[in-house]
């Protein structure tokens, strides 16, 4: 089967990857001049298979509020002069509820522990290089209120069969030794022992030379125009104002998704921007040795050989990508909080903002399109990475016809309506 995968980000390139392992042909179009140049360029890089959580939990609205006005605020709100940024909003509002909080938790859950058992079986193929870690997540608790919340998550981490450590104040520097010279400002903390590390770009680029020796095309520096519908049926992508035509189409746009198929079919994906800054290791003694995730600032800081990635916040702006220096100072702020003796005070700082296709339940959309020959990966918000592997194993046993290995029949779009 010939098919056109729309998108060279993670979720694309691991998406064409199983697909020419599975026998098909694969050619695969983004708009930028090579893989993983978008969203997956600079992300926190934690692959947190216990952590994945929905943003619509229950007492996010009531504290979205409070954030407005915080100096150091973890979401913020810009009207972007659309209904449809207020019309989402409202609907991740309303699976704010502790029962949707649990069946979100769940499908969330269930991609990303089968994510983590295709990225072992990919490692362990292919040898594919990444500055990857296998040290775990551990989620750092400042307060008791986040310490006890933490019991839902470990609930639905305990049913799904997934590995969790609770730890308590004298405990956290077993799972992170810098942490001892700060440790009275936390609680406690949430391990997943299970969790990784890597830099998505190094590892999408790697897959990229992977997939093109299986044979797959890939096509940069093309502006992807228009799909193109004829009654049930996708007959053809237009790009660079040329027709291009296949047995099946994939859609892998993350946050672009949505304006590419809006003559098609409503999606409900909205850009969420974020940040991230990645510095050099002053002294590897006092940097972390894995990720760790500060609730309170929801922010994640991430090892990767010689540097830390820090990286978090959450605008529901639109499409804007300027940098705001206001958000460098924040993931200074807990950097140096955190791991104060890590980073030169005047070392170089990268800073980056990206846009993560956000869908109101957290849950990605991973299935049957609208049309019979279309298809969907895509709405992984921040978990893209990692939920990349096992998403893209599971729409390629879809597109082939495969049972696949888990549940996804509430996966696809057909949950929104």
């Amino acid at each position: 089967m010939k098919v056109l995968v729309l998108g060279a980000g993670v979720a694309g390139v691991c998406s064409a990857y199983y697909l020419a392992k599975q026998g098909h042909s694969v050619t695969v179009i983004d708009r930028l001049e090579g893989s993983a140049m978008e969203t997956s360029f600079g992300n926190a890089g934690q692959v947190s298979f216990g952590y994945a959580s929905p943003w619509a939990a229950p007492g996010i609205p009531l504290k979205a509020a409070k954030w407005l006005f915080a100096e150091h605020p973890p979401f913020s709100f810009k009207p972007d002069g659309s209904l449809y940024q207020l019309q989402w909003m409202l609907k991740m509002w309303a699976n704010c509820t502790p029962a949707h909080y649990k069946i979100n938790k769940e499908r969330m859950v269930r991609v990303a522990d089968y994510s983590r058992k295709c990225l072992a079986k990919l490692r362990e193929d292919t040898h594919i290089q990444y500055e990857a870690r296998q040290k775990g997540t551990l989620q750092l608790f400042r307060t008791d209120e986040q310490m006890a919340a933490s019991e839902a998550d470990m609930r639905v981490l305990q049913e799904m069969g997934v590995a969790f450590q609770l730890l308590g104040r004298d405990q956290l520097s077993s799972a992170e030794p810098a942490l001892e010279l700060v440790k009275e400002k936390f609680v406690g903390g949430l391990r997943s022992p299970d969790d990784e590390t890597g830099d998505c770009r190094l590892f999408t680029l790697a897959l990229t030379k992977m997939a093109e020796e299986l044979g797959v095309e890939f096509r940069f520096n093309e502006s992807i125009q228009q799909i193109q519908r004829q009654g049930d049926s996708i007959t053809g992508v237009i790009s660079n104002n040329q027709l291009i035509t296949a047995d099946a189409y994939l859609v892998c746009l993350g946050s672009w998704s949505r304006p590419l198929l809006r003559n098609i079919a409503p999606i409900p994906v909205y850009p969420l921007k974020g940040y991230s800054i990645t510095v050099p290791i002053a002294d590897p003694d006092f940097a972390p040795q894995s990720t760790l995730l500060d609730e309170s600032y929801k922010i994640a800081l991430t090892r990767f050989d010689n540097r830390i990635r820090v990286g978090g916040m959450a605008e529901v702006a639109g499409f804007d990508k300027t940098l705001n220096p206001k958000r460098q100072a924040t993931l200074l702020m807990v950097l140096n909080d955190l791991f104060p003796k890590a980073s030169h005070e005047k070392t170089d700082v990268n800073f980056w903002t990206g846009l993560r296709p956000k869908t109101p339940d957290s849950v990605p959309i991973i299935g049957k399109g609208p049309a019979k020959n279309l298809y969907l990966n895509t709405g992984h918000g921040t978990l893209g990475w990692t939920m990349s592997t096992g998403s893209a194993r599971l729409i390629a046993d879809i597109i082939s016809g495969n049972e696949p290995e888990i549940r996804v029949d509430d996966l696809n779009l057909s949950r929104y309506q």
